[in-house]
């Protein structure tokens, strides 16, 4: 697996990352997700602002929810394939 790094180094520009984050039960989560800047979110419409910012993942199927990652893995590293 790869090494975590924390959040503040990970990449903004949209791409999508695997994060590492606690829910408000405690429970640490590994997800895939995306950091959509304020522009970003105008660019695709709808109503947004500042506190709109940030990483967003799917915790389901159809629900997105922006969430406060601590950590993110960047792809490839020592990960062993299957």
């Amino acid at each position: 697996m790869s090494a975590k790094t924390p959040i503040a180094t990970a990449p903004t520009d949209g791409s999508k990352v695997t994060v590492y984050w606690t829910d408000r039960d405690g429970q640490e989560n590994e997800s895939l997700a995306q950091y959509r800047s304020l522009a970003r979110l105008k660019a695709a419409g709808g109503q947004w602002d500042e506190t709109d910012e940030g990483w967003w993942a799917y915790v389901d199927s159809d629900t997105q929810k922006r969430i406060a990652p601590h950590s993110w893995a960047a792809p490839g590293g020592d990960e062993d394939e299957e």
